[in-house]
Formats: structure tokens, sequence, C-alpha cells
């Protein structure tokens, strides 16, 4: 399994959330979605020799917000203050 933050723009309420979480929850090889909207964040635990990343972020951008950049969250060595 993986898992990755992203930061993504234009979510601001519950329909945001509803929205982002349906379409990449669906995505074969997501286990699990959950979105920050105070944060813009999104993160998602996916298996991945299943589904990419690419798909996961085509996803979200078909549901019409922006990802701005990536934190992969799975060794706990990155930070959004440090890159």
């Amino acid at each position: 399994m993986s898992k990755v933050t992203l930061n993504v723009e234009g979510m601001s309420c519950r329909a945001c959330v509803n929205k982002v979480e349906e379409s990449v929850g669906q995505l074969n090889g997501v286990e699990s979605v959950k979105v920050q909207i105070p944060e813009g964040k999104v993160d998602v635990t996916f298996n991945d020799s299943t589904i990419n990343l690419a798909d996961i972020k085509g996803a979200i951008q078909n549901t019409g917000y922006e990802i701005k950049e990536d934190i992969d969250k799975e060794d706990g060595s990155a930070c959004s203050c440090c890159s």
C-alpha cells in the first residue's frame, strides 16, 4: 500500500468533499480517501500495483479541482515546510 497527500485547490464545502471522495473512492485499488478542506489536502491510500498516482490525480482533476503538489507521507520524511 502507498499513502500520499495531495494539495488540492478549490475545495470549499461538503459538496466538494463528497465529489472528490466519491470520484477517487470508486477507483479500483483505492483503499481510502479523506479530504481535509481547511488544509486543502486529500489523503489517499492505494494499492500501487493496481492503480497509479496519475490516475488518482486525473480523477480529482476531472471533478474540477487543481492539484498543486504532492507530499509523500509513506515514510514520514517529507513535510510541506521542507520541500
